[in-house]
């Protein structure tokens, strides 16, 4: 029998997002499920009843009679007190949990007999698992909102502008992580104009920055800062210092502050502090991204905008819900790709596989049994190294010095200059001599074109520029002999009006060809350079 998947509305306050979209339900309907959705659960991110039920989902009237009617239910916040109790003991449950910051709200999910996938547990080090991410769907778009909401609260614009009634500067922005939300606020803010400076502990993280428009800013102190799972790890005191006298530098510079700095399990690292505050100019923006686990900011009132020392504090804690449409439909995309996962069968029932490793790290409670933390995903093992080749056994000369000793290559090589000379001895006894002068040219032409084009160095061209400047080099060696008369000859070795033109066009574009392929093939290459 088809398990029903149901969809309650949000409560939490100020909270927009649904959990599933209506282009979302034809899809699980598709894979067998029946699918229930709380009256007006989708109104807040502009998707009406008619819409759900459009798209095959029927329609609750009350949290009550949704919880009742269902097997799964989906989520986006943590379910309240009053949700759980309401949940059938055996149900599956799928949302945000956050299990290292709530262990009454684990506990209490656990004494219902119930099992919970918690989004926030997926192991991001798992490439299959991309497809279910759903923390690095919201960081995007509070990334780019943040930016948004800056833009808003500094009251200028962020590009420069010269103007008949003056100059106004572009706006310049710092921004502390260049993590998923980080890189999403560098590339917003460097597309409205401004000039974006950044920074991470992860250095490699760098090129990232640079390539969205940034320019990352290092601290002056050698550690490295990569953690699991793609975030960042706690660094030693030295740095932290550090890095505190390179954030005090910028605060004095810039005109907005935005913030990401956040470690799993562990209280959002105080980066700005009052001080720094105090020395901004007035009428600066901070946007602390992590206000809703303590902020990056001493300052910072979760969920308010303050003004601290004339600088605007922002923290609100609802940065993806404040664009709920597009939020909703990206993370009911990860819940369908996780339901894929769950149901191989496509025939409406799951199976919380633990075999599964990204099913298993993000189940936090199984049949009323907390099992988070998950044991550390099994990772590919290192493909084996490959033998060393063998060397390639050295003939034995014979013993006269030649014969079945020699390479193969170098009897071919021999062979074909046999061939070549004679083929020139047979052309130079019998054509023309007007044809021989000619003919020389030509393969002098071709000897010198494959001369200075293979001997450039391999990274300032293509194959096929290679190809292509070889055969300009024999245009260019034709057209020179037509513009200058051989040697000793005077007026009449001239060639008329119509070949001299030819010869000077015939000059003129093949070099436009051969360095112009040049330059656009450097310019190609400084795109992947360092």
């Amino acid at each position: 029998m088809p398990l029903t998947i149901g969809v309650p509305r949000e409560t939490f306050a100020g909270e927009k997002r649904v959990a599933t979209v209506p282009e979302v339900v034809e899809k699980l309907v598709k894979l067998g499920f029946d699918v229930c959705v709380e009256t007006g659960a989708g109104a807040a991110a502009n998707f009406g009843d008619e819409a759900y039920q459009a798209a095959g989902a029927r329609i609750a009237g009350g949290v009550a009679d949704l919880m009742a009617a269902s097997d799964i239910v989906f989520k986006v916040r943590a379910p309240s007190p009053g949700e759980i109790s309401l949940m059938k003991p055996g149900t599956t449950l799928v949302s945000f949990i956050w299990p290292a910051q709530n262990p009454e709200l684990m506990q209490a999910l656990a004494d219902r007999k119930l099992t919970v996938l918690a989004m926030d547990a997926l192991p991001r080090q798992l490439s299959r698992a991309q497809k279910m991410d759903a923390l690095t769907s919201m960081a995007g778009v509070s990334g780019y909102r943040a930016v948004i909401e800056a833009a808003h609260a500094f009251g200028r614009p962020f590009n420069g502008q010269v103007t008949a009634a003056g100059k106004i500067p572009p706006a310049k922005v710092f921004i502390a992580g260049a993590g998923v939300a980080g890189l999403a606020a560098i590339g917003a803010a460097a597309n409205l104009g401004a000039i974006v400076r950044a920074n991470d502990t992860r250095a490699e993280v760098a090129d990232q920055v640079v390539s969205l428009g940034g320019e990352f800013v290092k601290v002056d102190y050698e550690e490295e800062g990569s953690g699991g799972g793609g975030y960042a790890k706690v660094m030693s005191e030295g740095f932290q210092q550090a890095q505190r006298e390179m954030y005090a530098k910028q605060a004095r510079e810039v005109d907005i502050v935005i913030t990401t700095a956040l470690i799993p399990g562990k209280p959002a690292p105080k980066l700005i502090t009052a001080e720094m505050v105090r020395s901004m100019k007035p009428g600066s923006v901070i946007v602390d991204m992590a206000a809703e686990q303590g902020g990056n900011c001493e300052l910072t009132d979760p969920g308010q905008l303050v003004v601290r020392h004339g600088v605007t504090i922002i923290g609100y804690t609802d940065l993806a819900s404040r664009l709920s449409r597009q939020s909703s439909t990206l993370y009911s995309n990860n819940l369908l790709r996780l339901t894929e996962d769950l149901c191989k069968t496509k025939d409406g029932t799951i199976n919380v596989n633990f075999e599964d490793d990204a099913i298993r790290g993000l189940t936090v409670v199984k049949d009323g049994e907390i099992t988070w933390p998950a044991p550390p995903p099994r990772l590919p093992a290192a493909p084996p190294p490959k033998p060393a080749a063998a060397a390639a056994p050295v003939a034995k000369k014979s013993g006269h010095g030649h014969g079945a000793g020699e390479p193969a290559s170098a009897k071919s090589l021999a062979i074909l200059f046999g061939v070549g000379a004679l083929l020139f001895w047979l052309i130079g006894a019998y054509a023309p001599a007007s044809f021989l002068g000619h003919f020389t040219v030509f393969v002098l032409a071709c000897f010198v074109g494959y001369m200075v084009i293979w001997n450039v160095t391999p990274s300032l061209h293509t194959p096929l520029m290679s190809v292509t400047n070889a055969i300009s080099s024999i245009i260019a060696v034709g057209a020179l002999v037509q513009v200058a008369p051989p040697l000793g000859e005077g007026a009449e070795g001239r060639p008329d009006t119509l070949i001299l033109a030819l010869a000077v066009v015939a000059l003129a574009l093949t070099a436009i060809n051969m360095f112009g392929g040049f330059a656009v093939t450097r310019r190609m290459l400084a795109m992947f350079r360092k």
